[in-house]
């Protein structure tokens, strides 16, 4: 067992290191060294002897890096090494107003529904007063890599259609009717902020992934009209995605009450 110096100059014991998670350190570094992106890596029976390890502790070792991306499951074919991560661009040079020419997602639906109390906060409306409510994906090389839900107020859209208003049915027209409006406004501005998370039942189902995943939740809030029109929680795959941020991919760490939040640099 291992000692730590704390800040009052006190020692405290810490635990000592799983031995899944030291394999898991080791296979890292062979996975650099030896093998290339989309091999197979031996079986179970071969690694285990090779590290001298229990099979039980190679598969949490290998559970684990899967959960990282950076080994990849076929059924009939076995454990491969993963692609790196692909860079997503999520700056407002690359998506603009949501539902624009230049907007890369797919929309499944839309309805009316109460949004959470934070995206409420940063609307300005009441928080059982329901808003719009679209999802839609981001899809790359045929496979989603991010699930999106986008909040507007009815003020900011006052145009949609009086049936999908009195209707609670999630129904794709809808969030046409209400994307079209949205690309009328003039933009000002937006804030983007992003921390890790775990994919919800929803999230999860729409990725194509098992609940608790590893996400990466990018927060966008869109100024028009004076305020916030509307707010768009997005959530990508932490293990196939890396953000990148502005022309050049670099962002600003600013400090903030939260220290998982990264706004865009200006």
């Amino acid at each position: 067992m291992g000692t730590t110096q704390a800040a009052n100059g006190t020692v405290a014991a810490t635990a000592p290191e799983p031995k899944y998670w030291h394999l898991r350190t080791v296979l890292v570094r062979a996975l650099d060294s030896e093998f290339n992106t989309g091999e197979v890596l031996p079986n179970e029976r071969d690694l285990s002897a090779r590290f001298g390890v229990a099979r039980a502790t190679l598969r949490q070792a290998l559970d684990q890096l899967e959960l990282e991306g950076r080994l990849v499951r076929r059924r009939g074919i076995g454990t491969l090494v993963a692609a790196p991560r692909m860079g997503v661009p999520v700056s407002e040079a690359a998506e603009g107003w949501p539902g624009t020419g230049r907007d890369s997602w797919r929309i499944v639906d839309a309805q009316s529904l109460p949004a959470p109390a934070a995206v409420c906060a940063a609307l300005g409306v009441p928080a059982d007063e329901p808003v719009h409510t679209v999802r839609r994906l981001r899809m790359m090389h045929g496979q989603a890599i991010g699930a999106e839900t986008l909040y507007v107020p009815d003020a900011v859209v006052p145009h949609v259609p009086a049936i999908f208003a009195k209707s609670s049915i999630a129904d794709s027209s809808r969030a046409r009717s209400v994307l079209r409006q949205l690309q009328r406004l003039e933009l000002d501005g937006e804030s983007r902020s992003v921390e890790l998370g775990v994919a919800e039942e929803e999230q999860a189902r729409l990725l194509d992934r098992p609940p608790g995943t590893p996400v990466l939740v990018l927060t966008t809030r869109y100024q028009a009209q004076g305020g916030i029109a509307a707010v768009a929680v997005s959530t990508y795959r932490a293990d196939m995605c890396r953000l990148t941020f502005g022309a050049s991919g670099i962002v600003d760490v600013t400090p903030a009450a939260d220290p998982a939040e990264v706004r865009t640099a200006s």
